[in-house]
């Protein structure tokens, strides 16, 4: 008992609270959704509110965390689990998030949860069934139920019941006398007691798993296998050898094989010969060599005629062998009947499996993910993100970023995969870490923002038809203290001439309103001259070049300083192999340019 007691405090200590308002809302959002661990695709569920980004690029990069945090998922619904931390605009409730998460042990693995198999079922009961009853609104009840029906008129009615292997009797009035003659008759108490076995059908098919199920470290999930493992010692119980025509026919030839053989053994009279013909009777001692040789087989006597040759009493064989399958299956009807109570409890209990199984997977998961995640973000009206690594790439470079009142716009410079795009989508990443309540592994601290707008890259050419597209979704942008915009390399959609005035004039007009924004762009040269109150220049910049002439790009942004221009480090790079007198001639010129205006 001492044993039990500790193993299940043990167990406990893993699990999120019973009492969690989270965990009540995870398991309502199950049931509502009619979420499994065994649906094969990823159900179909409405989001619960409006998304905080305004812009299908936005909502590109919040998708891609959330596949980033369901790739630690076994089961494809469970990442539905996620829609229980929606978009909100409350401290608390994300406050209340982060005490959930913190909530989680460490030691969860959910691996084992991918050995197991959809429960399909593997027995079901041998024999066939029917139910009876005298009462019609039994009768009609009965009728609804997956199983043969019949409704008792008369005698006849019963009689015909002799041909079926278990007959389950339930509200009869008029023939429990004819009934209890029935060998395979089973009384019942109720209608929830009809056809019983097709709870332990259900369960068969859950066999393997309550196998896999029982080295996983949760005391709910323990405790439900603990209750109904045992019923399917019903359905393993090794089967009795029973008497059958082979076997009675098989030893009938022993059994005359061995008479034959005490009786030439013996002298026999001719007196008694005699009477044995004229009476057609054997004599005793013929008797009791041949009742002896059928007692030493261990088959009833009555099954045999005792005669020279022994023969088989066919009528008596027919007789034992109907009464002896009726004994066998009433014989397990009666031993299910018995675990009534809990077998009615078994689609109850499996479906809360599952929702158990769904959110193990879910903890496993976050675990996982967690893993080296231990900063909560702390609510602040100002944006600041100290050594936060980027959850989509492998080796990230811990990246420090802040915004705050006196600094509301940061104009980010750098070259093509110097990482202004990854910086802007890892703002993002933070945003709905956040949001939902996660740790990072950094430092940060974050307003909530309501509205975020992100254009990104253009992929296309400059028309005129792209340009006045940008201009008309950010002409729809709601502004204000909540809200962020991001926006990257935005130029590309207008002539170079005039881009760096549209977006120094886009940034004033949003500063004004309160916004925070961060655009990256390649025309920090440009935006400098006209550079917006409160807002400043970052560069992400090449530092130079390395012992192998490869480029050293530092992805964390220097504050406000304009970044190196990359393509004289290229040029730098050329110029070293040595290869063309020409790439010397450019790097001696972009030199000598770069002396003259420094001396200016």
């Amino acid at each position: 008992m001492g044993e039990n007691k500790e193993k299940k405090e043990d167990f406990s200590k893993i699990l999120i609270s019973e009492k969690s308002e989270i965990k009540k809302e995870i398991i309502i959002h199950i049931k509502e959704n009619k979420l499994s661990p065994f649906n094969q695709y990823k159900t179909s569920v409405k989001q619960k509110n409006e998304s905080i980004y305004k812009t299908n690029d936005g909502k590109s990069i919040h998708n891609k965390v959330i596949n980033r945090i369901s790739s630690n998922f076994i089961f494809p619904d469970t990442s539905n689990l996620l829609n229980c931390f929606y978009f909100t605009d409350s401290v608390s409730e994300i406050i209340k998030r982060q005490d959930f998460f913190k909530e989680i042990e460490k030691n969860i693995d959910n691996n084992l949860l991918d050995f197991l198999k959809k429960p399909r079922i593997v027995w079901k009961p041998k024999y066939g069934i029917v139910v009876v009853t005298d009462d019609e609104d039994t009768f009609s009840k009965l009728k609804n139920l997956d199983v043969p029906v019949k409704y008792l008129l008369n005698e006849d009615d019963v009689r015909d019941l002799e041909n079926y292997d278990i007959v389950q009797v339930v509200e009869v009035e008029n023939f429990n006398s004819f009934l209890e003659q029935l060998p395979q008759t089973v009384f019942l108490d109720s209608i929830e007691d009809v056809y019983l076995e097709r709870y332990l059908e259900i369960l068969s098919g859950w066999k393997d798993n309550f196998k896999i199920l029982e080295n996983v470290n949760d005391y709910e999930i323990k405790n439900i296998i603990e209750e109904l493992a045992p019923l399917l010692s019903l359905i393993s119980i090794e089967k009795i050898e029973k008497l059958s025509r082979k076997i009675v026919e098989e030893t009938l030839e022993n059994i005359n094989e061995e008479v034959s053989i005490k009786i030439k053994e013996m002298n026999i009279a001719g007196s008694v010969i005699f009477e044995m013909l004229s009476k057609g009777k054997l004599p005793e001692e013929l008797e009791q060599i041949i009742t002896k040789t059928i007692k030493e087989t261990n088959i009833p006597e009555h099954l045999f005629n005792i005669s020279i040759p022994v023969k088989i009493d066919e009528k008596e064989l027919e007789n034992y062998l109907k009464i002896q399958d009726a004994n066998e299956n009433t014989g397990f009807a009666e031993r299910i009947k018995k675990n009534s109570s809990i077998l009615k409890k078994v689609p109850e209990k499996l479906n809360k499996l599952s929702e158990l199984l769904l959110i193990y997977d879910f903890l496993g998961g976050i675990t996982k993910f967690n893993k080296e995640s231990n900063h909560y973000p702390e609510y602040s009206e100002e944006f600041k993100i100290e050594d936060a690594k980027n959850i989509f790439l492998d080796k990230a470079q811990p990246i420090s970023f802040h915004l705050h009142d006196s600094e509301r716009c940061s104009i980010l410079t750098g070259a093509n995969s110097g990482g202004k795009t990854t910086l802007i989508e890892h703002i993002i990443q933070i945003i709905s870490l956040f949001n939902m309540g996660f740790p990072l592994n950094g430092k940060v601290k974050i307003p909530i923002f309501s509205e975020i707008y992100y254009f990104a890259k253009n992929k296309g050419s400059a028309s005129k038809g792209a340009f006045e597209t940008l201009l008309t979704q950010m002409s729809k942008i709601i502004p204000g203290r909540h809200t962020l915009i991001l926006a990257d390399e935005i130029e590309a959609v207008t002539e170079p001439g005039v881009a760096g005035k549209i977006i120094a004039a886009t940034s004033s007009y949003f500063i004004d309103k309160n916004c925070f924004l961060v655009i990256a762009t390649h025309l920090g040269y440009e935006i400098e001259k006209v550079l917006p109150l409160f807002s400043r220049i970052d560069g992400i910049e090449a530092k130079g070049l390395d012992e192998n002439n490869e480029l050293i790009v530092d992805h964390n942004p220097v504050l406000g300083r304009l970044a190196n221009s990359t393509p004289e480090l290229i040029v730098e790079k050329m110029a070293n192999s040595g290869e063309h007198e020409y790439f010397n001639f450019l790097h001696k010129y972009l030199q000598d340019n770069d002396k003259s205006l420094k001396s200016e």
